[in-house]
């Protein structure tokens, strides 16, 4: 692997679509206990939400991607005076109602972690149609993440619409989503997939024990059209289904401190890399070395470029079809 990617060696544009942000708060505690207060250690506020997430990976690569995201009320106005910081370019989409907040348990004493995920504001047809056509227009031929959670308002086959209109473009979309949304638009051929183990095996209603079993399976998808399929598998690391082959990964040994935004870092590392025309394997590379780099830290703090440096040499790829 070269590095991280640069601004200079981008060839292709990059956007970022995140239609449900949120402020991210985490709390450190000693131990949860039953019906009685408890006291953080300590407290993070972090712009976030997947698609957040992803731009903020970008930000730490040194690529100006452009993010996408709708704000609300004054939680909304807070996570924007919060990303003024964090990312360069952003297009903010209004909306009646609050942004949601995310809240992040820290259990010390059983290295434990509670999530909560709140559900964000409702989006008119008029808002969403208006995001998304400046959204299409800017990535062009370029790259587009899509990913994130959906409001409750916002039909599962969105991210299916979304892909086609990208592709009918000649842009090359990336779609790391919830199972219900990420299976229609496998059928909209996106360029890169991504999903955990346990996404995989929800998508096919069945459980899969070997990394034999979950290559075959993902084939499979990639032969519906998707040009490569990436199943992160935490600790055993992770693999990438493409037209030439099946790359094989395992993650380097580090202490974990926080897997928030491990996988939206996973998925900034090898949209960069593919956007530069980087091989399938140094997509991998990149990928596994940011989300690895990220789980390095708590909280919602993301990888840095030293973590990168560090990491990159020591992930070893293998093929397995041949």
């Amino acid at each position: 692997m070269s590095g991280v990617a640069s601004k200079n060696e981008i060839v292709s544009q990059i956007t970022v679509l995140c239609l449900n942000p949120a402020v991210d708060v985490t709390y450190e505690v000693a131990r949860l206990i039953d019906n009685q207060k408890t006291y953080a250690t300590t407290t993070r506020y972090d712009p976030g939400g997947n698609g957040i997430n992803v731009g903020r990976a970008f930000k730490q690569m040194d690529i100006n991607a452009h993010t996408f995201c709708v704000i609300a009320g004054e939680t909304g106005e807070f996570l924007q005076r919060m990303l003024a910081r964090q990312l360069d370019d952003v297009y903010y989409e209004f909306v009646d109602g609050e942004t949601r907040i995310n809240t992040t348990i820290l259990e010390q004493q059983t290295n434990t972690q509670y999530h909560v995920s709140g559900i964000g504001p409702t989006i008119s047809p008029h808002h969403l149609e208006q995001l998304l056509e400046v959204f299409v227009t800017l990535t062009d031929k370029g790259m587009a993440v899509i990913t994130g959670s959906l409001q409750p308002n916002i039909p599962v086959e969105l991210y299916a619409e979304v892909t086609e209109r990208i592709r009918q473009k000649g842009g090359r979309p990336v779609v790391d989503a919830p199972v219900a949304p990420l299976r229609h638009a496998i059928a909209k051929r996106p360029f890169l997939i991504k999903a955990n183990l346990f996404e995989l095996e929800s998508l096919l209603g069945k459980s899969l024990t070997s990394i034999d079993e979950i290559a075959a399976e993902a084939r499979q998808i990639e032969q519906q059209g998707v040009d490569y399929v990436c199943v992160s598998m935490g600790g055993d690391g992770a693999l990438l289904v493409g037209p030439d082959n099946t790359y094989l990964a395992a993650a380097p040994e580090v202490k974990i401190r926080a897997t928030v935004g491990a996988g939206d870092s996973m998925v900034a590392g090898m949209t960069a890399a593919f956007s530069r025309n980087a091989s399938a394997q140094e997509a991998l590379r990149q990928g596994i070395a940011c989300g690895t780099g990220t789980a390095m830290h708590p909280g919602t703090e993301l990888f840095s470029a030293d973590d990168i440096a560090e990491l990159a040499p020591q992930i070893v790829i293998r093929t397995m079809d041949r």
